[in-house]
This record gives C-alpha cells, sequence and structure tokens, in this order.
C-alpha cells in the first residue's frame, strides 16, 4: 500500500469502527480517567471490556495492565486509550496474517451462514485478485438460493471474473468438480468456491462441505487450499459459535470478517483472535469494493479504540 491508499484505508477503517469506538473508548476512559486506579476500579473497567465483547480472558488481560501502573488522580483519556489498543494489539499480531497464493489453481472454499456477507466478500475478493492481474474463476456452490447465483454472476462480470453456476437446486460438489477442471484446463490461478450457509441442520451442512471436499480432491488432490469463514460483526457473540461450528465442519483456515461498521461490537473479532487464534486475513467496513482490506493488528487496535493512526 502506498501512503495515500494507506491514508485512504485508514480513514475508512477509523470512520469503519466509530461506534465500536465511541463505545468502547468512551466508556473505558470515562470510567478510568475520572477514578483513581484502585482495585474497585479495575474490576469496574473489566466488567466493561467484557460487555464490550473482548472477551474475559483479553478483559483480564487489559485490567491487569491498568492494575499494574496504578495513578492516584487517575489517567488521561489517551493514556487509557494507548494502554487498550497495546494490549488489543498484542492478540491481534498472532493472527494477522495475509491469505498467501501458494500453488496453481489456489483453490479457496469460502463458508458462512447466510447474511454474514459471503458472496459479496467472494465478489469483493475476486475484484483484489483481478487487480493484482490474476485469473479468477468463481463459482456458484451455494446452489439452494437463486440470489446467491445472480450475485455473484454480476460480482464476475463487474471482477471480470469467470464463472460457473447452475440452476438452483443443482448438486454442490458435482458443480464444484466441474469447475476445477475447467480452471485447470484453462490454467486459473484463483478459484473462489461459495457454499451453502444453512446451520439448521448442521449434519446437512456438513455432509455437502464434505462432500464438495471429496469431489474436488478427485482432480486437485491438496484443494481446497484455503477454507474461509466470513463472519458478520453484528452479531457480536454469536460469532464465536459460528467459528466453533465451521471450524469442525469445514476444517477453517482463516477469518474474514464484515460490516465493521454497522455495529458497536466490533470488539468480538479480539474475543474470537484470543479463542480460536485462527488467521485474520480480511475485515469488511463498508459496501464499497475497495472497503474489504487486509487484516492488520496495530491500525485494527487504535481504530478501535479512537486513537489516531
Amino acid at each position: 500500500m502506498n501512503d495515500s491508499t494507506q491514508q485512504s484505508w485508514w480513514k475508512r477503517l477509523s470512520g469503519g469502527l466509530k461506534r465500536t469506538s465511541a463505545s468502547l473508548g468512551g466508556a473505558i476512559s470515562d470510567l478510568v480517567s475520572k477514578r483513581k486506579l484502585d482495585a474497585e476500579t479495575i474490576e469496574d473497567l473489566e466488567s466493561e471490556l467484557i460487555r464490550a465483547d473482548l472477551g474475559p480472558e483479553v478483559a483480564g488481560r487489559i485490567a491487569a495492565a491498568f492494575g499494574r501502573q496504578r495513578h492516584e488522580k487517575g489517567i488521561a483519556p489517551d493514556e487509557v486509550r494507548a494502554v487498550l489498543a497495546s494490549e488489543i494489539e498484542k492478540t491481534l499480531a498472532a493472527v494477522a496474517k495475509p491469505l498467501e497464493v501458494t500453488t496453481r489453481p489456489f483453490v479457496v472454499l469460502v463458508a458462512g451462514v447466510n447474511g454474514s456477507g459471503k458472496t459479496t466478500t467472494i465478489g469483493k475478493l475476486a475484484a483484489r485478485f483481478r487487480n493484482e492481474g490474476k485469473s479468477v474463476m468463481l463459482v456458484a456452490g451455494d446452489t439452494f438460493r437463486a440470489a446467491a447465483i445472480d450475485q455473484l454472476e454480476i460480482w464476475a462480470e463487474r471482477s471480470d471474473a469467470t464463472i460457473m453456476a447452475r440452476e438452483p437446486g443443482s448438486d454442490a460438489a458435482s458443480l464444484a468438480f466441474e469447475a476445477l477442471t475447467a480452471a485447470k484446463a484453462q490454467g486459473n490461478e484463483i478459484v473462489l468456491v461459495d457454499t451453502a450457509g444453512r446451520l439448521q441442520n448442521k449434519s446437512e451442512l456438513m455432509n455437502e462441505l464434505e462432500k464438495i471436499v471429496r469431489v474436488m480432491r478427485k482432480v486437485e488432490p491438496t484443494a481446497p487450499h484455503a477454507v474461509l469463514l466470513v463472519l458478520d460483526a453484528t452479531v457480536g457473540q454469536n460469532a464465536l459459535s459460528q467459528v466453533e461450528i465451521f471450524r469442525k465442519t469445514a476444517g477453517v483456515t482463516g477469518l474474514v470478517m464484515t460490516k465493521l461498521d454497522g455495529t458497536a461490537r466490533g470488539g468480538i473479532l479480539v474475543a474470537i483472535a484470543a479463542k480460536f487464534g485462527l488467521p485474520v486475513h480480511f475485515i469488511g467496513v463498508g459496501e464499497g469494493i475497495d472497503d474489504l482490506a487486509p487484516f492488520t493488528a496495530r491500525d485494527f487496535a487504535r481504530a478501535i479504540v479512537g486513537l489516531e493512526s
């Protein structure tokens, strides 16, 4: 990223996380800066951090960090934010990893519940890879939803990617088999496979995902090379159970979090990082094609508490 692109992204990121930073940074600054940092204040602080979706482990660590530097007359709001950002960054640094394309075709299975922004994320990833000069194939594997197929066709056109789609209700696994066979023949570098997001029947979902993987491996034994789980930040704590389910059913290798601009609950990403340690590859802070970008720990940690870049 050059400087102007970096600044442009920072503006979108900090703007997108405004609700979270107003809620998190505001509440904690008010609490800590108006009282001395005694045991009772530290306990209240920990409760506030858990309420902000950061999770008990991170909340405890941040509270301990404040406890180590007691101030009889309180602490300035920006100092509070700096301590918060530093502790959050420590948690996130371990999971902020780029998605590395290691082979050709590089097959990415994209999972997530309906409504998480999965199909839109695939479209934005396609546009990003096309901008890097890579040839991309989209596979409309969420065959149960006609809207998902239509949406993916629009994204394919917009990003100048090829697409493999069938009638709604078609077998997703046989579509994946055909798509991967074609991608190898055509020399596509990236294959992005959409999948159904129904969680009502977990065993059915698991069986379908396993079948897709099984038939793809007949064409490409090492596929999929990445399994991305798309999470909607607005669901807060429910995102934790989604990671739990999809990690078991789909063998998730990395995360994408969307809709951070629509919630005050962006702290959930920190809780997920602490609990699961899965790589976070991308985050989304808006509807625009450029509002999905690689995840960086420092930028996110500072934006989420309302500090400047």
